[in-house]
């Protein structure tokens, strides 16, 4: 079986994830809530549920040029945004975005 990683496209994402641990309460709670999914996500690279290609914002496309876009519901309402990268060594699950219920709706037009 091939070894599974978790990562970020960007320092300022993995920047701004790392900034959570050090916020408030809540932030402490949503950091704690993505280091969960980063666990699982290790565990099962395909736990979320798959995001059909119609709705994809153009952005992702462009900008990470995603082959497949995947949406893990965190505790609260909130939603953690991955795409899945394999090759013939390694499994590679990339953390775009995450976001409250709101947001994703307004992001991925529902």
């Amino acid at each position: 079986m091939k070894p599974v990683y978790v990562t970020f496209p960007e320092k300022k994402i993995e920047q701004e994830f790392e900034e959570l641990k050090e916020g408030k309460f809540k932030d402490k709670q949503l950091y704690e809530f993505i280091e969960r999914a980063i666990k699982d996500l290790k565990g099962n690279p395909s736990c979320g549920t798959k995001i059909p290609k119609r709705l994809w914002p153009k952005d992702y496309i462009q900008q990470y040029e995603i082959f497949n876009l995947w949406k893990y519901d965190l505790p609260n309402g909130w939603r953690l945004v991955y795409t899945i990268k394999e090759d013939e060594v390694m499994i590679l699950n990339v953390i775009l975005e995450w976001f409250d219920h709101k947001e994703y709706e307004r992001r991925f037009h529902y």
